[in-house]
């Protein structure tokens, strides 16, 4: 149904190359002031991707997306000291 997709970070040289990396994938934004290309792909071929942008001479570098690896459920602590104060309503 849905496909896993991975973010794609490709810093340029020039954004007159930016139209060409369609290909890749689905552009998502492109900056003018820092030059760089936001691109989303299919999970599966994210290494292939970015081995074929990184060999392009306009391509400065080319960093793949943390997200899928960083856990998003987070823990909250309880502390009773906190509890106290605020059933004195300090």
């Amino acid at each position: 149904m849905f496909e896993k997709r991975q973010g794609i970070a490709v810093y340029l040289h020039s954004l007159k190359h930016a139209k060409s990396l369609r290909r890749f994938g689905n552009v998502h934004y492109i900056s003018k002031k820092m030059k760089y290309v936001i691109i989303y792909s299919e999970k599966s071929n994210v290494e292939q991707i970015v081995e074929k942008i990184s060999s392009y001479s306009y391509v400065k570098y080319v960093e793949v997306s943390q997200k899928p690896n960083i856990k998003l459920e987070f823990e909250s602590k309880f502390d009773k000291a906190k509890e106290y104060d605020y059933k004195m309503g300090l």
